[in-house]
């Protein structure tokens, strides 16, 4: 796990511009759970402000503004010296726009309508590429290593069979280790907050996670009743 989790601080601060309320508290949401600082803003003008205000270490910026587009407020806060790494929302056939938002310095895009993972993998990856202490992109906790490009699950040096749900969950519970975590706050996170089933899926995917994780070792992923789960070490 990286220091600034360790220490309790934000993995970096986004800046997350879009004219729609819902895309922005979703975005905003779910970049929270997964331990980034967020601020938001609906127009171009008022980006051009956070910016200067909360000194991001990234924007998500999307192309459409009621004001100025986002390739315009990029463009300024370039001419500005502000080297803020972007990652505009497009629409799925704006060509142009792409090309012209990566040459004015956009540092990738990605096409609404878009997943979350998706989107936050994009968001690492530039921040990997632009801060270099991000560089590595494994997270650790004892002898569980969860190599987020290879999208690989090690413990103990065996490498764990997991699906894309037992990946996402295990790498919740790890970058939240020693926490517990309400089965609300798995299922927003896991299930992209419109599942519409039952938190009872959340039992089940501790099982089929322990199964893997656990078997045969000191077991890490522990239940506090009538609270959640945690993912810490055993008590001796």
């Amino acid at each position: 796990m990286t220091s600034e989790r360790q220490n309790g601080k934000p993995e970096a601060r986004i800046l997350v511009v879009d004219d729609e309320a819902a895309i922005t508290d979703l975005v905003g949401l779910a970049l929270r759970y997964e331990g980034f600082e967020v601020a938001t803003a609906g127009t171009g003008r008022e980006a051009l402000s956070k910016a200067a205000e909360f000194a991001p270490d990234l924007a998500v910026l999307d192309v459409m503004l009621p004001d100025y587009t986002g390739i315009e407020v990029c463009g300024r806060l370039r001419s500005q010296g502000v080297k803020l790494p972007v990652v505009f929302l497009t629409a799925r056939d704006a060509t142009e726009d792409k090309i012209t938002g990566l040459t004015v310095g956009g540092d990738d895009y990605v096409t609404k309508p878009f997943s979350l993972d998706e989107l936050i993998a994009r968001i690492r990856a530039v921040l990997r590429r632009t801060r270099p202490e991000l560089e590595d992109a494994r997270l650790e906790y004892s002898d569980l290593i969860i190599d987020e490009d290879a999208h690989e699950a090690r413990r103990s040096g065996a490498t764990l069979d997991l699906t894309p749900t037992e990946f996402k969950l295990l790498r919740y519970l790890l970058v939240n280790a020693g926490r517990v975590m309400s089965k609300a706050q798995i299922l927003d996170h896991v299930w992209q907050y419109d599942f519409g089933g039952g938190d009872n899926v959340v039992e089940t995917y501790i099982s089929y996670l322990r199964k893997k994780v656990d078997r045969d070792r000191p077991p890490l992923i522990h239940t506090v009743r009538g609270v959640g789960y945690s993912l810490r070490l055993p008590k001796e």
